[in-house]
């Protein structure tokens, strides 16, 4: 690809990504908005690689969101694209004094990031890797719409007689999510069984206390399309779970939440795992009474054991090793 590259920062959100290029041929600035649908990718892609152009191109990670577009440019073998986190992407815009938050200025502030910092290639995850990453979050969207129904059929239940039929078709709908969920789970363990690599960190995550076929596909499924050679540190802060300290007005003795600035899927998929460890797991419960007895309050205690959890994972995927309680929280013996 030639050294000559436009410079591209692109705001992500549901709806629509905002551009900012700094063009190779003359270094002007120029703009455009174009639609967070596939149609749009491709204008966006036209946009950025005009007269047979290349480009550079940065965005933060968010969710749902950046993924299709960032394969889509990828993969025209005309762009390299650079993906970052959205905490560091914050941090970036405070120490260059940006206040204003509008869309133009946060694609100003990730093409200025592009410009400024050491530049990441994003590598293209596999086929398997894609295709279960697909089939786990369509998994979560569905056992959400069952929920609901099932909540729905509930409050039916109260209604006597005027209720029965609501709660028949109620039932008829949670019977199709359970028929998709079931078809769709097997097709998940058959890509990991099929992929070596998939079915060793799979192996190791089901080793741990709490992680169990469900929540270790969600999990496996989130993981892979992480960057490669990140810290555990990085990856607390992809998932969300860093603290963020409060430290404005007279908010500033108030204790620290986390920042949620990352994937929802990882957190979501960690929460039960968190759960049942503390039940079961004796060092995982020591560690959370522990923090019960120093003040915490018991979310508080649950979101420290699922970064502890999710650094333990970190842990055990880079040095190959089966879960170890120890390694999580050693229990002091008392004679």
């Amino acid at each position: 690809m030639s050294k000559k590259r436009n410079q591209v920062g692109i705001d992500v959100s549901s709806q629509t990504l905002v551009v900012e290029m700094k063009r190779a041929s003359d270094n002007c600035i120029a703009t455009g908005e174009f639609d967070n649908t596939t149609t749009g990718h491709k204008k966006l892609l036209k946009f950025i690689t005009k007269n047979g152009g290349t480009a550079r191109v940065c965005m933060e990670a968010t969710g749902n969101y950046h993924f299709e577009l960032a394969l889509l440019l990828a993969k025209s073998g005309k762009v390299e694209v650079m993906i970052v986190n959205p905490k560091a992407m914050h941090h970036f815009g405070t120490a260059i004094l940006q206040r204003a938050k509008t869309d133009s200025c946060d694609a100003h502030i990730i093409l200025e990031y592009l410009l400024r910092m050491d530049f990441k290639q994003w590598q293209i995850p596999s086929d398997n890797k894609v295709a279960l990453n697909r089939l786990a979050r369509r998994l979560v969207q569905l056992k959400k719409m069952m929920v609901q129904e099932q909540s729905r059929r509930s409050a039916a239940e109260f209604q006597g007689k005027d209720g029965k039929e609501i709660i028949k078709s109620i039932n008829k709908t949670i019977a199709v999510f359970e028929k998709q969920i079931a078809k769709l789970q097997g097709l998940a363990a058959k890509l990991i069984n099929d992929d070596e690599e998939l079915k060793n960190t799979y192996a190791l995550l089901t080793s741990a206390k709490g992680i169990a076929e469900v929540s270790a596909t969600q999990l496996l499924a989130e993981f892979i399309m992480l960057p490669e050679g990140l810290t555990a540190a990085q990856w607390v802060a992809y998932a969300g779970l860093d603290p963020k300290p409060i430290e404005s007005g007279s908010s500033v003795n108030k204790p620290r939440r986390i920042s949620k600035h990352g994937n929802k899927y990882i957190r979501a998929a960690l929460y039960m795992p968190a759960l049942v460890a503390i039940r079961h797991d004796p060092n995982v419960k020591a560690y959370y009474e522990k923090l019960l007895a120093n003040g915490k309050k018991k979310m508080q205690a649950i979101v420290a054991v699922m970064r502890k959890l999710l650094l333990a994972i970190w842990g055990m995927l880079n040095a190959k090793k089966n879960w170890d309680g120890t390694k999580f929280y050693k229990i002091e013996n008392i004679a």
